[in-house]
């Protein structure tokens, strides 16, 4: 938890997806940084890759409505003083 930061969306999309015109299912933001990349339901995963690659194990759904989730931990969860995000 103590990763989780009050970061702004880095796109309103996924990030890596928009670069490469790739498709995606639904989207996830990085709650260490704020990047914003692509479900483990869409074709790159770009936001568990993300994960991966920088340690950052706390995502929040940016999808209106749904929870967080830790990579680490396998575990959904929410952060009530900390503002949900979804694109727009």
């Amino acid at each position: 938890l103590d990763q989780i930061g009050a970061h702004a969306p880095s796109a309103p999309d996924c990030e890596d997806g928009l670069r490469v015109g790739g498709d995606w299912v639904h989207l996830r933001m990085c709650r260490a940084c704020g990047r914003v990349g692509c479900c483990g339901s869409s074709p790159s995963k770009y936001a568990s890759a993300h994960s991966a690659d920088s340690d950052h194990v706390v995502i929040s759904s940016f999808e209106p409505g749904e929870d967080w989730w830790c990579y680490r931990d396998e575990i959904v969860f929410t952060v009530r003083d900390l503002p949900s995000c979804s694109h727009p």
